[in-house]
């Protein structure tokens, strides 16, 4: 277990600041870290890869690389998955599920090979264990098998983390379409407040005026204040067979905080008062309850926190406007473009936040256009299926389109 080929797979467009963090987590570099489309793939040990999932906050997942080889049918699948020594990582009496993925792949169905890698994998038991076989569990499986297809080359990967690494362990309550804490970590990595390859945080305030259960302002907190961003969760490799609790208990001993000090930086708001408080529940589960203050008010009413900083948010679009302010009709509120909202904050935010600068991810590549306002870098990032731009917008008085 001490030379592992580690893939972390993550949302495009947050490879270059995934591949920073996981230099600072591993000390890796070279051609033992490689930042690919998609993901970053590191040579390391067991020990890293739980330390990946204990601390990473931009990776989806750590998986395990087991097998890689050519094929042009589903019994080619079923060979290379046969060769793998499934029995070091489980045993016959824990179940395990596949999921595939592929890209142009020619095979006709990925259910048919998925099948053929299940049953090389039960077949192999079979012969290993006198008969015994595990079962497939498609909810809660005890190990988890990724395979990947191109057009001709089949990758198999265990997978160490079980549930997303999105999934903190923190966030009970929640509104519609919550933002992925993984894309919340990268959108503070992107605006540069927090630098993951130093684990350096900005030391002018942060601001979300459009916070929702508060996934941001949680994310900021618990990174400055040293927080794992798996502290308070399981995952997958507690029940795989190279598992030593002991080891892992030093990893999380090595990982308690540092207490908090000074004033509170981080601060959130939101129209919905019912999303105020669950910010403020959720805030309470992250133990960042006393380094971030929530209050109720609309985006385009209120006034900033401190006389400078940084704004950075995800404001709500489509059919989620509405609960993004209460200074437009509903008609408005639910148009695709966002109706008057957009144009409204950025007067908003000219007329009371110079000095600020505000970062704001959005599908709408017209957004600068419709706010009057010039971006001063805009950063392509993935949110889940949709094509997203972070803008970055510099506040000074009475600014307009064509000033930055």
């Amino acid at each position: 277990m001490n030379d592992l080929s580690l893939f972390l797979p993550c949302a495009a467009g947050v490879e270059e600041f995934l591949a920073q963090e996981v230099h600072a987590l591993t000390g890796r570099l070279g051609q033992d870290l490689l930042t690919l489309r998609g993901g970053v793939r590191v040579r390391a040990d067991w020990r890293d890869a739980l330390k990946l999932n204990l601390h990473s906050r931009l990776a989806q997942r750590v998986l395990i690389e087991l097998a890689q080889g050519p094929y042009r049918n589903e019994n080619d699948l079923y060979g290379l998955a046969s060769a793998v020594a499934w029995e070091i990582w489980f045993t016959p009496k824990q179940t395990f599920k596949i999921e595939t993925t592929a890209q142009h792949s020619p095979l006709q169905s990925l259910n048919f090979a998925t099948l053929r890698i299940k049953d090389a994998i039960a077949d192999r038991f079979r012969a290993k264990a006198g008969g015994v076989r595990p079962s497939i569990e498609t909810q809660w499986p005890d190990c988890r098998v990724f395979a990947h297809l191109t057009t001709d080359v089949c990758t198999l990967y265990i997978d160490t983390s079980g549930e997303p690494l999105f999934k903190r362990g923190w966030r009970q309550d929640k509104g519609d379409a919550p933002l992925k804490e993984t894309l919340a970590a990268a959108m503070l990595a992107a605006s540069g407040w927090w630098n993951p390859e130093t684990g350096e945080v900005a030391a002018e305030p942060l601001y979300d005026p459009c916070c929702g259960s508060g996934t941001i302002a949680i994310e900021a907190a618990q990174i400055a204040g040293g927080i794992a961003a798996g502290s308070l969760r399981r995952f997958g490799f507690e029940k795989l067979l190279p598992f030593q609790a002991h080891v892992w208990s030093a990893l999380k001993a090595e990982a308690v905080p540092a207490p908090a000090s000074g004033p509170i930086v981080i601060f959130g708001s939101d129209v919905a008062h019912r999303m105020v408080d669950f910010a403020e529940r959720n805030a309470e589960r992250a133990g960042v309850a006393n380094a971030i203050e929530f209050r109720g008010g609309d985006a385009l009413q209120r006034m900033p926190p401190a006389p400078s900083g940084v704004i950075v948010l995800n404001p709500p679009y489509g059919e989620r406007i509405e609960v993004a302010g209460v200074a437009r009709s509903r008609e408005a509120a639910q148009t695709e473009d966002g109706g008057e909202f957009f144009p409204q904050l950025a007067s908003h935010w000219k007329k009371n936040y110079a000095g600020w600068t505000a970062w704001v991810l959005t599908p709408d590549l017209q957004l600068p256009k419709r706010m009057r306002l010039k971006e001063s870098r805009r950063v392509p990032m993935w949110n889940g299926p949709i094509e997203c731009r972070l803008f970055r917008f510099d506040m000074v008085a009475g600014s307009a389109r064509g000033r930055g």
